[in-house]
């Protein structure tokens, strides 16, 4: 589980933010001023720190300008009620990764803590060529077969392909596709995402109504299967089997 740090005087904020992370699953760790939540992101081992810019006892820029000092690289993302663009690139400068303006949307949030999350894990291998099924996917020349038959794909199809094959087997949710393929920054809905799934399996699988490789976990996400005939190790919620 995710350990992230909130650093925020307001208690409204406070609150909302950590009822809304925990029903993410993240263990939520809060500070309500700037000298405790400094002292706990020295001692506790986090994945992520969120910290206000304008805190009683040290703000937020000393806190981050502090832990950098300290050798602490925890990925800080910042908020802050101003606007004022000199606020943010000092904040940048002192060693956030990422910065929030007040007021700001909870989903918009939730994207931007996903993309620090991930790009704190490990890189994923690019892929090159690729064969399951009877298709053979060459990622360095954006070229798809099935046997000598050349398949059509995008180029936005083939960053969702390659994403999936570096997760075989893995839950894939739409807003991970939406965070690490789009980009946070463009939010296209959901259904967009429904779309290109749609669009893939009619060209990957042989019958697109009953995918065998790029399949759907219960309101949960996607999954792929590079080779059907082997028993999943996943439960059909995306979850690891017990036993």
């Amino acid at each position: 589980m995710k350990r992230i740090l909130i650093v925020e005087d307001d208690p409204a904020i406070l609150s909302g933010l950590r009822i809304s992370l925990q029903e993410e699953n993240y263990q939520v760790l809060p500070a309500d001023d700037g000298l405790k939540g400094y002292e706990l992101a020295r001692k506790e081992n986090l994945d992520l720190i969120i910290l206000d810019l304008m805190l009683p006892g040290k703000n937020g820029r000393e806190i981050c300008s502090d832990l950098r000092k300290a050798g602490v690289e925890t990925p800080i993302l910042m908020l802050t009620s101003k606007k004022l663009e000199t606020d943010k690139v000092l904040g940048l400068e002192m060693g956030a990764d990422d910065y929030v303006t007040k007021p700001f949307s909870v989903p918009e949030l939730k994207a931007r803590i996903k993309a620090l999350l991930r790009r704190r894990s490990p890189i994923r291998k690019e892929l090159e060529d690729v064969a399951f099924g009877d298709l053979r996917v060459d990622f360095r020349r954006q070229e798809a077969y099935r046997g000598s038959k050349a398949l059509k794909l995008s180029a936005k199809e083939f960053a969702v392909l390659q994403y999936f094959l570096q997760r075989e087997g893995e839950k894939v949710t739409r807003e991970m596709l939406l965070t690490d393929v789009w980009g946070y920054e463009v939010q296209p809905t959901t259904r967009t995402v429904d779309n290109y799934i749609l669009s893939l399996r009619k060209k990957i699988e042989k019958d697109p109504a009953e995918p065998r490789h790029l399949v759907t976990l219960h309101a949960s996400g996607y999954k792929f299967v590079k080779d059907p005939g082997k028993k999943s190790e996943m439960n059909p919620q995306g979850e690891k089997s017990k036993g």
